[in-house]
């Protein structure tokens, strides 16, 4: 069956997707009867694709094929909806190109329909992967992000050292080619361990399949929400041998970076070898030769963009260099009207927030004081929320206090 939509298409194609959602909402209805308990069938209400919607649009309302997608949303949300109710939905091809920052990667763009069942996915079968992820896996999770696993490491430094009384070793591993390299038999295998919905793995091997490589069945695309959370499913293979198998105290892993601290240098040669062995007979990736160290604490070890050292932190400069990138990008687009100051804002929040984790209050006063003069009239959606709820507070103390 033709998949429907109705965007950049004449009013007489337009005409006969009406037609077609018509004339197929009695298959609609007859497959939502057969099976209305079934992990699909909560996938695929239009509730929670309404909720994806919402969740692929965020800092993205002003753009084009945002704006395109709206102009008939509810007749396109039910459009995708029919779509994987018949199983005719298809991915559109990846838009691919290149960044540089400064390290060479290929980010491949999902079409904004196909980012929204992304979303509708990840909503039903994140929550249930997630309980089996272990405490110290911190990417793309709630609760978790870059700040907790460095307050974690930072934890883990003290405990280990005896409050920097004693040396200690870290093994810093990276995988190599990471996202190029996943295999997706071995993927599908483990997720059919949780997911046993022969129509929800049907939706997740088309996704896997969009992304063409020059190694059929393997890797997936920067930039995906799929691709972030199954690499976290992909990797967690790996978290419980390390804290099962090999007993591993003292491990964090952000992606496909990981950690492990210990007093032993010995120890953690043994650990390499282990991990290596089970990541090319388990996983079929393999440890990065270059950028898997084993590193003396004092010498500083480069970890979530930051160089640690034992009693301070330094932001690693090719860290300072993207944000001032990413910056500069995003006052370009607020100036062709192309993002709204909400976007900006978040940037700026989330970078101070995270520089503050280093050692660098001059380089970030230096960094936002420019910002500070171009936006010094601009509030933000979450600083007005803010200021009202704390209006609303205050309001309420007072009326409080009238009374007495």
């Amino acid at each position: 069956m033709r998949a429907l939509y109705v965007n950049n298409i004449d009013n007489d194609s337009n005409a006969n997707g009406n037609n077609n959602l018509n004339n197929n909402a009695r298959f609609l209805r007859i497959t939502q009867a057969q099976s209305p308990n079934t992990m699909y069938a909560k996938l695929t209400t239009y509730e929670n694709i309404f909720l994806a919607y919402t969740n692929a649009r965020k800092h993205k309302t002003l753009k084009p094929y945002v704006i395109e997608f709206e102009k008939d949303l509810e007749l396109n949300l039910l459009a995708l909806q029919l779509e994987l109710q018949l199983k005719s939905y298809y991915p559109r091809p990846l838009e691919t190109f290149i960044i540089r920052d400064p390290k060479t990667r290929k980010i491949s763009k999902s079409h904004f329909r196909d980012r929204i069942i992304h979303h509708a996915l990840c909503n039903i079968i994140e929550p249930i992967f997630d309980k089996t992820f272990i405490y110290d896996s911190y990417a793309n999770r709630r609760g978790k992000g870059t700040l907790n696993a460095i307050k974690r490491y930072e934890y883990f430094k003290r405990k280990i050292s005896k409050n920097y009384k004693r040396r200690i070793y870290v093994f810093k591993a990276d995988i190599k080619q990471y996202f190029e390299t996943v295999n997706h038999k071995i993927l599908l295998n483990i997720i059919r361990k949780r997911i046993r919905d022969k129509n929800v793995l049907w939706l997740i091997n088309l996704i896997l399949e969009n992304h063409k490589t020059e190694t059929r069945n393997k890797g997936m695309p920067l930039g995906n929400l799929t691709s972030q959370f199954f690499a976290n499913v992909y990797l967690n293979e790996l978290d419980h041998y390390v804290k099962e198998t090999l007993q591993v105290k003292y491990y964090i892993r952000y992606v496909d970076d990981f950690v492990i601290l210990s007093g032993s240098q010995k120890q953690l040669r043994c650990y390499r070898e282990k991990i290596n062995i089970f990541l090319k007979e388990s996983l079929d990736v393999e440890l990065h030769p270059e950028k898997t160290k084993i590193i003396q604490m004092h010498r500083g070890v480069g970890f979530l963009g930051l160089r640690i050292f034992n009693h301070h932190r330094l932001l690693k400069k090719s860290n300072i260099r993207k944000f001032k990138n990413k910056l500069s990008n995003l006052c370009k687009q607020y100036d062709r009207k192309e993002i709204d100051y909400d976007e900006i804002y978040d940037a700026i929040e989330g970078w101070v927030a995270y520089s503050k984790t280093a050692n660098c209050n001059n380089l970030r006063d230096t960094i936002l004081k420019p910002i500070e003069s171009k936006f010094g009239g601009e509030i933000s959606t979450k600083e007005y929320n803010r200021w009202l709820k704390e209006e609303k507070k205050r309001q309420y103390y007072q009326r409080t206090k009238q009374r007495k």
